[in-house]
């Protein structure tokens, strides 16, 4: 039990140093004196704030149950402007001849408000698009216009993503085809001849390089897409011989898109830089540089090379790159090219916040030791029960080994019929009242056993979340990715519980029970009690990139409720788009069910039903009416 004191002890900033909020929050995040999660947009003027749960209830005075996604379009105007602005300031101080040009890759957030957004704002910056595929080039064609902005087009392209293409150079569009198979040149060749339209043509090549974290296969030899050295001499060779040497104007690699170690960054930006310099001496007009993704997001706030963190700042990284590819240039007397970056997860990852209630709890509740057993107990289940008496600060360790093998004994009896399911019973109360107590025991220890670092874990609760993770978190469960998650309210009381998270699809793996920490990775939460009659709101913070785009349908619970806000400087905001999330009769339709065959099918059923005076004809309403409510309805929990 905590103290009635320490909660009365318990303030706003040990909340924001136990959630790290500041760290990893970037500047857009913060904690209120009355316990809330305010969004802080203007990184400029911090006396804007919005409380996250004065959010939430406007939504729910709308009619928009949990969960929602929400969007805060500052957030992201702000980030495009932040990356241009230290790139700028980079290239001003070190004297850089050229420019930068940021492009946004779609498949990192392919929803139209996001695209919209980004064109509308970064087009004071001239911020461009990169598409991977045909769809994602007609998205990109239709939402992009400004004729400085760069199109960068990777992936496969067929005849149709050619011409299209193509018809877009033509039109005014600055579009770079970045070849990332040998076997792609001959056919934009013929097209580009086809049409009379010349190309903007780029290479991929393949880096030496490579960097480490989840996407470290993005680079070295053996990546799946890119041209090695003697590839891209023989694409070289083939456009000299068709005359058409002076297309070739851009490079690019893709190191990945999470790099955590700046040092990996330098090094792939010098391999780079030579194979630019080796084209501009093959006779290639060059003249731009792309960089490819990779500016990572401190995702944990630990500010180190760790997976889910980075080791320099966005200025940094600037400035490492601006110098990087001036040395190399400077050194052969060349021209600084237009440098691209397709940073996309640093764009968007701090835009989005996954908010959600939780429905319910699976408390550890620590059974008391009996004081005495029955007769006729077992040994083994005697030997446990001694082994709980026994248990001190010196001997915690022993005693759990001893318990564990007990326990397993135990069980194995169990199966075989020597033991009761009663005595089986006994027997469990009695190991988890040693794990409890060896927990207690080992706060009193200088420094804790190896073995026994997951202790508090093994009884930790389990909150249940009104969520999917394979819809919206799925990299937490895909690639064990970890996000920064906390209450977005009651900040100014002590959490009392330890949890890990479960979503409400029934899945084993729906589970989150990985959490940030500044010096390793927690696997449970501090979270508090919930109340009676009251929700208890957290939020699933910076899933702007990828998670919208990579979830699934498990258990059929589809999209959130979408919601994007726009703060003013006065604190005032407003709702500028409202997106309902799936219903049942979207998700069963999009896995190829007719929602009016089911219904027509169920009446069937119903009044099968009637005529067989199981109900009757009233009740064969009321049931249809719950069928049809029931195809209208959020897929996820409704109070």
């Amino acid at each position: 039990m905590v103290k009635k004191d320490a909660l009365e002890r318990w303030t706003v900033e040990q909340s924001a140093e136990l959630y790290s909020i500041r760290n990893w929050g970037a500047g857009y995040f913060d904690v209120s004196r009355d316990g809330h999660v305010v969004i802080t947009p203007f990184l400029d003027n911090k006396k804007a704030r919005v409380s996250i749960p004065k959010i939430i209830k406007g939504l729910r005075e709308r009619g928009l149950d949990m969960p929602v996604l929400l969007r805060v379009e500052n957030i992201l105007d702000s980030q495009i402007s932040l990356l241009h602005q230290s790139f700028r300031t980079a290239m001003e101080r070190l004297g850089y001849k050229s420019v930068f040009r940021g492009v946004f890759p779609i498949k990192v957030n392919q929803q139209e408000q996001v695209l919209e957004e980004i064109t509308k704002h970064g087009g004071k910056y001239h911020h461009g698009l990169e598409a991977g595929s045909k769809a994602e080039l007609i998205a990109a064609l239709a939402m992009l216009r400004d004729p400085e902005a760069c199109l960068i087009c990777n992936g496969y392209k067929d005849e149709e993503f050619i011409d299209l293409g193509l018809y877009a150079c033509k039109m005014g569009y600055k579009i770079f085809f970045v070849l990332e198979m040998p076997s792609e040149l001959e056919l934009i060749l013929e097209r580009s001849k086809a049409l009379g339209i010349e190309p903007l043509l780029g290479v991929r090549m393949k880096l030496a390089a490579k960097a480490g974290g989840h996407w470290t296969e993005s680079g070295g030899d053996r990546s799946i897409f890119g041209l090695d050295s003697a590839q891209i001499v023989e694409v070289v060779d083939r456009l000299k011989a068709a005359d058409m040497l002076h297309c070739l104007r851009l490079v690019h690699y893709h190191l990945g898109s999470q790099i955590p170690n700046i040092r990996d960054i330098r090094t792939a930006v010098q391999e780079a830089c030579r194979v630019y310099c080796g084209l501009i001496d093959e006779g290639a007009a060059m003249g731009y540089l792309d960089l490819g993704g990779g500016l990572a997001v401190d995702y944990d706030g630990s500010h180190t090379n760790y997976v889910n963190s980075r080791n320099y700042t966005l200025d940094e990284y600037c400035a490492d790159v601006v110098e990087a590819v001036m040395q190399t240039l400077d050194e052969k007397g060349m021209d600084h090219p237009v440098l691209i970056t397709e940073s996309g997860r640093a764009l968007v990852a701090y835009y989005s916040v996954l908010l959600f209630n939780i429905l319910d709890t699976s408390r550890f509740e620590a059974p008391p030791l009996p004081k005495s057993l029955p007769e006729e107990t077992p040994t083994l289940i005697a030997n446990l029960f001694e082994a709980a008496k026994s248990m001190s600060v010196r001997n915690v360790q022993e005693s759990l080994n001893d318990a564990v093998y007990y326990r397993d004994e135990i069980r194995g009896l169990f199966r075989h019929g020597h033991v009761s399911l009663r005595q089986r019973a006994l027997a469990e109360n009695i190991f988890w009242h040693m794990v409890n107590q060896a927990a207690g025991l080992l706060k009193q220890l200088k420094q804790v056993p190896p073995e026994l670092d997951d202790l508090h874990e093994a009884i930790s609760d389990i909150y249940y979340a009104n969520m999917s993770v394979f819809q919206s978190v799925p990299d937490s469960w895909a690639i064990g990715h970890i996000f920064p998650i906390m209450p977005v309210h009651r900040l100014d009381e002590m959490p009392t519980r330890r949890a890990i998270l479960a979503d409400i699809t029934c899945d084993c793996d729906g589970k989150i029970d990985r959490f940030i920490d500044p010096h390793a990775v927690a696997k449970s939460l501090p979270l508090h009690e919930l109340k009676d009659n009251e929700e208890y709101y957290l939020g699933v913070f910076l899933v702007g990139a990828y998670q919208e785009t990579l979830g699934d349908l498990h258990n059929l619970l589809g999209d959130t409720n979408v919601v994007s806000l726009r703060i003013h400087e006065d604190n005032s905001y407003d709702f500028v788009r409202e997106v309902e999330g799936d219903t049942v009769s979207d998700v069963l339709s999009y896995v190829e069910f007719d929602p009016k065959k089911l219904q027509t099918r169920f009446r069937h059923t119903a009044e099968k039903a009637v005529r067989e005076g199981r109900i009757t004809a009233r009740e064969r309403r009321d049931i249809m009416r719950a069928f049809e409510d029931g195809m209208r309805g959020y897929t996820y929990f409704e109070r």
